[in-house]
């Protein structure tokens, strides 16, 4: 399990010239660093005087961004197990015509599942950008660069794994299916672009002496 690895040793399973863990393991692994940041700046929030106001919802962003946290560890596997199977796929024999439709329809089926992984992170990270601009606004203000930089960890986590969807939409046969995740991950690209620059533009203003 990529998850239980040492940083190091991750950081050199990614270096090294297998292909995973490749972009999709890593956008997941963002959003796994936005979670648990912005977990982080709302326990800072918790108790302190003069954040009373914030408990409830600091504490709910807390049971949401742990939950996320799991979910993100997760998916850093499940990319890379995806990019396999297609992989996998590849290597099924193809000598006569019956054994070439059936490559090719698990090749499909494959692909299809790797681009529903990253979507799924982006999706998460999408829906957890919300949550992060609540703890921004209302969270422990000498954190409130910890929660920038949790919601630009979220953003590069949909940016990146729009992009591994794309690339897996480019070779499917199914147009119904590719015109709808390609539909959903340029609505969800918009809406992670916007949600950080507003945070970050907010922020930044405050921060001007």
């Amino acid at each position: 399990m990529l998850a239980d690895l040492t940083v190091k040793d991750f950081l050199d399973k990614v270096a090294c010239s297998d292909p995973v863990p490749g972009g999709g393991s890593i956008a997941a692994l963002n959003g796994a660093l936005a979670s648990a940041l912005s977990t982080m700046v709302a326990r800072l929030t918790v108790g302190k005087k003069g954040y009373e106001v914030s408990e409830e919802l600091m504490q709910h962003a807390q049971t949401i961004t742990l939950r996320l946290l799991d979910e993100f560890i997760a998916l850093i596997d499940k990319d890379s197990e995806a990019y396999n199977e297609v992989f996998a796929c590849f290597k099924l024999p193809k000598a006569t015509d019956e054994e070439k439709a059936a490559r090719s329809a698990a090749i499909q089926e494959a692909t299809k599942k790797a681009a529903l992984i990253p979507l799924e992170v982006a999706r998460k990270a999408l829906d957890m950008m919300t949550i992060i601009a609540d703890v921004a606004h209302l969270g422990n203000r000498n954190a409130i660069t910890d929660a920038c930089v949790a919601m630009m960890s979220a953003r590069s986590a949909v940016l990146g794994a729009l992009l591994n969807v794309r690339i897996n939409l480019g070779s499917l046969k199914d147009r119904e299916f590719v015109l709808q995740l390609q539909t959903e991950a340029d609505k969800i690209e918009q809406a992670a672009c916007r949600r950080e620059k507003e945070i970050l533009d907010a922020v930044n203003q405050d921060l001007r002496v």
